[in-house]
């Protein structure tokens, strides 16, 4: 699918790899919604004309709802989907707060997408076709000790992708799923993390925007950005955004 003039929705648009595909999205022509809880959105979407931007909290049902809803009619349809925001959660099994891991975590990064991909497909099926892109992580390949309920719900989601490309090939909607590597984003910022000193679960506040002793300098967003439209263009059920297996 070729991106110009087409409407497309961006979750997780204020920051990271989202707003990287915001941005690169528009610049090729796109109509763009931002979808995102920041207060930075309306700023953001001056810079890119013919945008909306659309603030919701993605873990409500109902703002999920509303979003398609609107963007349907700002635009009269929805070509694209674009599922990049997300969470994690460093903590061990044994350490989990599960209340806070369902509520911020697991609907997040799993539901959402999974609920906006239901809303969207009758839209896009009225147009002919679509493309769906859930962005996942290199970690959903992997077993990482403190990782488990993160890289799973990532797995969780990577499956739920390739499972919908196979029900929706009919339709002319594709869906893929991309892998990135660690990227330099606020992910780690904004990542959960099980404080064993004290025993709770909370917001990481630390400044670093990677975390340390990677084997391999962490990509930037807007190469990943380009690897989610290479998946639009190209339709491949899988595109992966760094080279894990030959690290690994």
């Amino acid at each position: 699918m070729k991106v110009k003039g087409k409407v497309a929705i961006v979750a997780g648009a204020s920051s990271g790899i989202g707003l990287a595909t915001a941005r690169l999205l528009s610049r090729m022509g796109a109509k763009v919604a931002l979808v995102s809880r920041s207060s930075r959105l309306e700023e953001l979407s001056r810079e890119m004309p013919g945008s909306v931007a659309i603030r919701a909290d993605l873990s409500r049902e109902s703002e999920v709802e509303a979003v398609v809803g609107r963007v349907v009619g700002e635009f009269s349809g929805i070509d694209i989907l674009v599922n990049c925001a997300g969470r994690g959660y460093d903590s061990s099994v044994a350490d989990v707060d599960t209340e806070r891991a369902r509520s911020c975590i697991f609907m997040i990064d799993v539901f959402a997408p999974v609920l906006a991909t239901k809303l969207v497909v009758p839209v896009m099926r009225e147009r002919g076709g679509g493309a769906i892109v859930n962005v996942s992580s290199g970690t959903a390949l992997m077993r990482q000790p403190g990782q488990s309920l993160y890289s799973s719900l990532k797995r969780a989601l990577a499956e739920v992708s390739l499972v919908t490309g196979m029900e929706l090939e009919g339709d002319g909607i594709i869906v893929t799923v991309v892998y990135p590597y660690v990227t330099l984003t606020n992910f780690e910022r904004n990542m959960v993390k099980y404080d064993a000193s004290t025993g709770l679960t909370g917001t990481e506040k630390g400044a670093g925007e990677a975390p340390e002793g990677l084997p391999h300098p962490p990509d930037s967003a807007e190469y990943v950005a380009l690897k989610i439209i290479e998946g639009i263009e190209s339709g491949e059920a899988e595109v992966f955004a760094h080279d894990w297996r030959r690290h690994y």
